[in-house]
């Protein structure tokens, strides 16, 4: 399975570089640290570095307390029913407000 994401600024009207983002899966009642990445130029993570992604439920913890000074993060859980399809999981951040959604 393919896991990407996308963070964008909407104050500024612009892709979201250098934003840390953590991966994680959720194991015996706890999340687990599985990868760790930063945005790119275009606010893109396409790589994971090799994390093995299963079926399971994962959280995407976006670092953006650079971004915003009420949301120092944004935790956005997920469950992957199918590892054979891409799933990707964008970040549209305003200064009060965020919103995500299941992408292409």
């Amino acid at each position: 399975m393919s896991l990407s994401t996308h963070v964008l600024d909407a104050a500024k009207g612009e892709p979201a570089r250098g934003v840390p983002v953590t991966l994680e899966r959720r194991e015996d009642g706890g999340y687990r640290r599985i990868a760790e990445a930063r945005t790119d130029g275009d606010g893109r993570i396409r790589d994971w570095g090799g994390a093995g992604i299963t079926a399971g439920t994962y959280r995407l913890v976006f670092d953006t307390a650079g971004l915003s000074d009420f949301f120092p993060e944004v935790v956005v859980a997920f469950t992957v029913a199918d590892p054979g399809r891409h799933h990707h999981v964008p970040l549209l951040l305003s200064p009060f407000a965020y919103s995500t959604y299941r992408g292409s």
